[in-house]
């Protein structure tokens, strides 16, 4: 069996990688399955460099697309078209794609319409807001998929309401986490802890990047104002994401307690988020990670496509509601946040799962 799998931004890479090592540990045990790491190119990331692959003991890919940087036609039309040539000089059995990046759904399609069956890693998790280009892409692609593999209950019970067959859903767990839990061991203290003077649980971690919060000047601006005020007392350390970084110059937001740091590798983020007394940010995948590290986690949207961590982990949302923010802080400032627990199969076991279902539907 030969499965070409897909990435297109670096989120993408932590999620196969546990996947490459469970297909590897099958062939190890004599099973016919093989794969080929197609990167689109869609993100372009210094940060993806020789250290970050070998950080993580991640495979370097077989072949880059060199998509890069467009609008969302742009992107999606260059990758379909790389993509097309890619599968027809190495065809496959099985298309593999994870996430909800572009990539992701241009990759279903171009498989698609090839004939070529296509597996889903975290399909139907849905917010359920359709400004949000992410979610047109999961909605697109699992109307596509063939076999969906599910992180929680959440998303089986989003995709059983579409009328997809029970039998092509299988609830796995999350692969993310299974990167987390086999590098906890490995975080790294950046070298900024020092710069800063910081101590265990006594600084915040606040990251931005949605066009909801950062696109407009006067709401960013109010935004961080806040919560540099809420969290007068601590710390706040803010990598800041490239895209903000130029929407931040000229704002004059220089608080006493708001330090501006480059993005960090993998090891030295998790490490300042592990040991934070909170975690303030928009972004879906860091919510994951803080419910299991039992961080309290503060995210600034309205909406999200992993309940779970809000129903049982260790996450909120406030928006940009600034009474939810202020009631935030004040439950956190107390010392009463809620004692998360962890989603059902986030155990680190989940890639293993998904390469144990592959060789049951392909019978090898």
């Amino acid at each position: 069996m030969n499965i070409t799998i897909v990435a297109g931004a670096r989120p993408n890479f932590m999620k196969i990688a546990p996947i490459i090592e469970a297909i590897q540990n099958k062939k190890k045990e004599g099973i016919n399955i093989n794969y080929r790491l197609v990167h689109t190119g869609q993100h372009y990331d210094k940060n993806l460099s020789d250290t970050f692959f070998e950080e993580l003991n991640i495979p370097f890919p077989d072949t880059n697309l060199n998509v890069k940087s467009g609008t969302q036609a742009e992107q999606t039309a260059a990758i379909m078209i790389g993509f097309e040539k890619e599968l027809e000089q190495n065809p496959c059995d099985l298309v593999m794609v994870v996430g909800d990046v572009t990539s992701t759904m241009a990759c279903t399609i171009v498989a698609k319409k090839a004939r070529i069956k296509v597996a889903h890693v975290e399909a139907g998790i849905r917010s359920g807001d359709m400004k949000m280009p992410e979610e047109i892409n999961r909605i697109v692609t699992d109307s596509l998929t063939d076999y969906f593999f599910t992180t929680s209950v959440y998303a089986n019970e989003n995709l059983i309401k579409l009328g997809t067959l029970k039998s092509n859903i299988f609830f796995v767990g999350n692969v993310m986490i299974d990167t987390l839990l086999k590098n906890e061991g490995r975080l790294k203290k950046p070298t900024l802890w020092k710069d800063l003077g910081l101590s265990d649980k006594e600084y915040l971690v606040m990251t931005l990047h949605r066009p909801s919060n950062v696109d407009e000047e006067d709401l960013l601006k109010k935004l961080v104002a806040q919560i540099v005020t809420l969290g007068e007392d601590y710390p706040i350390i803010f990598p800041v994401h490239p895209r903000t970084k130029k929407l931040l110059s000229g704002l004059n937001l220089n608080f006493k307690n708001l330090h501006y740091v480059n993005p960090l590798g993998y090891l030295e983020f998790n490490y300042l988020v592990k040991h934070a007394f909170a975690v303030l940010t928009d972004s879906g995948g860091i919510t994951e990670e803080t419910t299991v590290m039992n961080v309290p986690c503060i995210t600034l949207r309205d909406s999200t496509e992993r309940p779970e961590t809000c129903d049982i982990g260790t996450n909120i949302l406030v928006g940009n509601d600034s009474e939810k923010i202020e009631n935030a802080f004040k439950t956190l400032l107390s010392q009463s946040w809620k004692q998360g627990t962890i989603p059902e199969l986030w155990d680190g076991h989940a890639a293993k799962r998904i390469v144990n279902h592959l060789q049951d539907l392909y019978k090898l």
